[in-house]
């Protein structure tokens, strides 16, 4: 169920240390336990002044989330896209993605997408840009959605 669910937008400076870690958490939960993968998932970016951070929570838990980055050539970026393993099949993403590209507006977007993901994405506009790459040990696809005329 999603009525239950709250949609939260925050920079670094906004986030208090408790809500930080939960998010923090989930994607290294995910990504490095659940996936198998053990990568540095903190990066650094999450600290950039115009990073944003986008979640839904149910109470205080984080159920999906994702940030948007400033590229050094204009483009927004998104990454980080996860939701919780209890909380897939009920459309969190596709509403995590909407949120983000209504936030980002005019601009270029682009993302890595786990190769089985291309799809998703390409329901948001994106299209593959370049050959499958490992980002750690994950194939992914880089893709783009062009700034809306």
């Amino acid at each position: 169920m999603t009525a239950d669910l709250t949609l939260h937008v925050a920079t670094i400076d906004q986030l208090d240390a408790p809500t930080l870690y939960r998010l923090l958490r989930l994607r290294s939960d995910v990504f490095v336990v659940e996936q198998g993968d053990p990568y540095p998932e903190l990066d650094g970016r999450d600290l950039e002044p115009t990073a944003v951070h986008l979640w839904l929570t149910r109470g205080d838990d984080p159920v999906g989330y994702l940030r948007i980055l400033d590229e050094p050539d204009g483009a927004a970026r998104i990454g980080r896209v996860v939701v919780a393993p209890d909380a897939r099949g009920a459309g969190l993403a596709g509403r995590l993605m909407s949120a983000a590209l209504e936030r980002i507006g005019a601009r270029r977007c682009v993302l890595a997408a786990q190769v089985q993901l291309g799809d998703f994405y390409a329901r948001y506009g994106f299209s593959v840009t370049g050959p499958e790459f490992l980002d750690g040990s994950i194939p992914h696809l880089p893709m783009a959605r062009p700034a809306p005329q």
